[in-house]
């Protein structure tokens, strides 16, 4: 089994979105692995931040902002389903900005 490690990840996502788009993400995010549902405002999946394997967002200046402690392996898995999902939802491409994604 991999070494779980920090991960975090900043989306092109932004606060700015309509509420139809954010009631899409929503969906995204319930249908996504490990999901847990919202605390305080703020999704999960797996668990929260007091247990060994957890991811979290918010939604921050910089975009949509993750969180997470897992492998590398399993947080790649994931957040590239996380992003091609929310792509086909929100009708475009949803990438990190510092790779060139506005």
């Amino acid at each position: 089994m991999s070494e779980v490690q920090l991960q975090n990840c900043n989306l092109n996502i932004w606060y700015s979105l309509p509420d139809e788009l954010w009631g899409k993400l929503a969906a995204v995010y319930e249908s996504m692995p490990g999901w847990i549902g919202f605390k305080n405002g703020i999704p999960y999946w797996f668990g929260q931040e007091d247990e060994d394997v957890f991811i979290c967002a918010s939604v921050e200046p910089s975009g949509l902002s993750f969180y997470a402690q897992m492998s590398d392996d399993e947080w790649s898995s994931w957040i590239g389903k996380f992003k091609s999902e929310a792509t086909r939802a929100l009708g475009f491409e949803v990438g990190e900005p510092e790779d060139g994604f506005l």
